[in-house]
């Protein structure tokens, strides 16, 4: 088992938010588009636990390591009441979930930065 980094856990955290704002974007975009239906990407917990461990490859001779795995945007569950034209977007739910990313975005940035002060404290030192 080789050690967690920081650092990689807050890149992949930080494109899961990319994609899942983009996500909610189109979906606050197609609000008014009948028989559209509301998507949001997969927790990143389920992204973090079908992660595996592959080898990275360090000189130009070897052969190709794994790359970035995509990001499930799937349909999400709806709960609500349906409009008439068959819409299952609501805006403030996904007003909501936009807060949540950003939010995220900015408690990830403030860990890197953190972390990134800890490791510059240490290398003085």
């Amino acid at each position: 088992m080789e050690p967690v980094s920081l650092f990689d856990l807050a890149t992949k955290q930080s494109q899961w938010l990319a994609v899942r704002q983009s996500a909610i974007a189109g979906n606050i975009a197609n609000a008014n588009t009948p028989g559209y239906t509301a998507k949001d990407v997969e927790p990143f917990d389920k992204v973090l636990d079908r992660a595996t461990v592959s080898l990275e490859a360090t000189q130009a001779g070897h052969l190709g390591a794994a790359g970035n795995a995509a990001f499930k945007v799937k349909s999400g569950e709806f709960s609500g009441s349906i409009m008439p034209s068959k819409n299952t977007v609501v805006l403030e739910d996904q007003l909501m979930k936009a807060g949540e990313v950003r939010r995220s975005f900015e408690l990830n940035t403030a860990i890197v930065k953190a972390f990134h002060s800890m490791m510059m404290m240490a290398v003085k030192s």
